[in-house]
């Protein structure tokens, strides 16, 4: 089952809670280990990794991109505005599997009309 939305949106949201508080479970960590001061520091880092928030990390990227202006990222992704495909074939992100679903059958509806005007003009 699992497959609602609402389950979706809220394992979504307690993996961004997750990466959110990752810092600050580490440094409880580090803060209760030097309490009790019998286990090394070493060990810790070799069993818990901090990974900086994605946000951060795209700020300091986009800084880091400022001093650059020779470099310019091409983000535009060029989307066909009836089907919403872009130009490698896939739709947005946000478009659910039914609605794909829906434009393909859509999509393919009107390729077997062509085809099938043509074949009927062509027959003598």
């Amino acid at each position: 089952m699992a497959k609602s939305l609402r389950s979706k949106w809220k394992r979504k949201m307690r993996a961004e809670k997750r990466k959110k508080n990752a810092p600050k479970e580490l440094n409880r960590l580090k803060n209760i280990l030097k309490i009790s001061g019998d286990v090394i520091m070493k060990d810790v880092q070799e069993i818990a990794t901090v990974v900086a928030p994605k946000h951060s990390q795209e700020k300091m990227d986009c800084v880091e991109k400022d001093e650059n202006d020779d470099m310019k990222m091409e983000t535009e992704i060029k989307r066909n505005k009836k089907t919403l495909l872009d130009q490698h074939g896939q739709y947005p992100v946000w478009m659910n599997q039914r609605q794909r679903k829906r434009l393909k059958a859509k999509r393919e509806k009107g390729k077997g009309k062509n085809k099938a005007k043509s074949a009927k003009g062509l027959a003598w």
